[in-house]
């Protein structure tokens, strides 16, 4: 039997940590043939979704899929994406959340197993990202610049 992902976990643990801080939780999705979204609002294959309590009806955040319905344009839509097509959650005020990874898990196989003996499972936190950031000089320690409008940033917090 496969083990659960800790991923849907963590999704509903971080809305509910948003939730109750006042924060405005966002969904940052992959979209793929699986994703129900409204397609004229996708970029460049994404698309964020404001999945707060006054923004949303009847949220349901799965072990497989998040669906709720929302209004786009005055339209209410009927929204479904895959839990694994989900790359972040995080607040939109603070921007303070977790990535995660969109590939859903390779299962074990016999070059993998002699690969990996010994270390854990797949991570939850973007793992090739963050290597190439540590070996990077450290820049002097200045106030990090505001985005200038278009969409939300992240930032990874550890």
């Amino acid at each position: 039997m496969q083990e659960t992902s800790t991923k849907p976990y963590l999704l509903r643990a971080l809305y509910e940590w948003c939730v109750d801080n006042g924060y405005t939780p966002h969904l940052a999705v992959k979209v793929d043939s699986r994703s129900q979204v409204p397609s004229e609002y996708v970029r460049n294959g994404e698309i964020t979704l404001n999945v707060s309590p006054t923004a949303v009806h009847k949220l349901q955040m799965g072990n497989d899929l998040v669906e709720f319905s929302a209004r786009f344009a005055g339209v209410a839509r009927q929204i479904s994406v895959p839990v694994n097509c989900i790359y972040a959650l995080y607040a939109r005020e603070t921007g303070h959340g977790m990535t995660f990874d969109v590939d859903a898990p390779k299962p074990a196989t016999q070059v993998d197993a002699g690969q990996d003996s010994g270390k854990p499972g797949p991570s939850n936190e973007a793992g090739p990202a963050l290597p190439a950031l540590a070996g990077l000089p450290s820049a002097s320690p200045t106030e990090p610049t505001k985005p200038s409008g278009g969409k939300p940033q992240l930032r990874r917090i550890k």
